[in-house]
């Protein structure tokens, strides 16, 4: 029973690290989403070989898309002729630093590990991109429209995959509120509940000998970290708590910027619409570059801030403030709500199903009988002639 309340500790106190710089930064990126036109990429990004990779790292810093709705996003840019390493920079870069992701960070790590990972995040996708367009050269005719392939997200929220909508609509806050707290937080809800379930798991129910073991050898951990994260599907917001919980456990921060980094970017699913989109090269290049580049700066992060506490909020949900439970509460509702509503939806579609199947099986019943008892009368009516 004490690990029970431990655990419903832990996660409340993950949750309330996180929740008002998530509301606050949706809210943002719902503003943004406003402001910023849907085909802004789409019409700015250069066909050169290094000007497309810069701009695509570049201009998917101001977009509010998050880990999943990124990849038909992406895989729009593919269809309008830019180069593979665009497509892989952007992909990189867009979900970490979104607004929502960077005070997210903050609230958890602090300011030097927020800039740190913004900073080193922008350099990887660069890198990557340019390391992709020298392996792979291609000329314009060589690109070719590729399928879209089925994201993590469903049609209707991944809003920014109708690239080519419309983008002269006038400012509204209806639409803001409802791009950021439906549209992104939908995408986002399973994820991230996964991410503090398990962030709370971790911090209850690991061992400290065990951890502090395993976090002992700083490469070996690192090895580790990245074969641990690079299957999982996290999106940069939903990563988080996890890493928190490591850090809690005492893992370094550098181990924690590669499960940061590797997480969101090398999931299973952005790896397959890696491959069936770029090819089978580009995906060798694109793993094996971050699973390299996240190594290297991990070591110089431990090597530079290595003995820096980077846990910024408290071990205890007693010490926050009014505006955090408050922020708290609206969030665990929203999650509560978007994830019973299709559960109910679903059960309501059931039974309406099973309620049409019993009217037809009534109005078959129903026709039997009247065709019957008119086959009788009409015997009856030959019998008396």
């Amino acid at each position: 029973m004490e690990l029970v309340v431990d655990f419903a500790n832990n996660f409340l106190i993950l949750l309330d690290a996180m929740a008002i710089y998530i509301l606050f930064g949706l809210l943002v990126a719902g503003i943004l989403k406003q402001l910023v036109p849907n085909d802004f990429v789409l019409k700015h990004l250069g066909k050169g070989s290094i000007s497309s990779v810069l701009k695509a790292t570049l201009f998917g810093i101001p977009l509010p898309v998050c880990s999943c709705s990124v990849i038909p996003l992406a895989q729009s840019l593919r269809k309008e002729g830019a180069s593979k390493g665009a497509v892989q920079s952007f992909l990189i870069s867009t979900p970490i630093t979104g607004v929502d992701s960077i005070l997210a960070t903050f609230s958890f790590f602090g300011l030097i590990f927020t800039i740190f990972r913004v900073i080193s995040s922008v350099i990887i996708a660069i890198i990557v991109g340019l390391v992709q367009n020298f392996v792979e050269k291609e000329k314009p005719l060589d690109v070719k429209t590729s399928e879209v392939i089925e994201s993590c997200c469903t049609e209707s929220s991944c809003s920014s995959s109708s690239a080519s909508q419309n983008s002269n609509n006038k400012f509204s806050f209806k639409n803001a509120f409802s791009y950021a707290y439906v549209t992104l937080f939908k995408d986002m809800v399973k994820p991230l509940f996964i991410g503090l379930l398990l962030g709370a798991l971790f911090t209850t129910f690991m061992p400290k000998d065990y951890a502090s073991m395993l976090f002992e050898n700083q490469i070996l951990t690192y090895f580790v970290i990245l074969i641990f994260a690079m299957p999982l599907y996290v999106c940069a917001t939903a990563s988080l708590p996890i890493a928190a919980a490591f850090i809690l456990q005492g893992m370094s921060g550098g181990a924690a910027f590669i499960f940061l980094t590797a997480g969101p970017a090398t999931s299973a699913i952005t790896m397959s619409v890696v491959y069936k989109t770029l090819g089978k090269t580009s995906l060798i290049v694109y793993v094996s570059t971050i699973a390299i580049l996240s190594f290297v700066f991990a070591f110089i992060y431990d090597f530079l801030f290595g003995n820096v506490n980077i846990i910024n909020f408290a071990n205890d949900i007693e010490h926050s403030s009014l505006f955090s439970q408050i922020a708290s509460f609206i969030m665990l509702a929203l999650m509560s709500y978007y994830l019973i509503k299709p559960r109910l939806y679903r059960k309501s579609k059931e039974d309406n199903i099973k309620e049409n199947d019993k009217k037809s099986s009534i109005l078959k019943n129903n026709n039997q009988k009247t065709n019957l008892n008119k086959m009788i009368f009409s015997k009856e009516n030959k019998f008396k002639v």
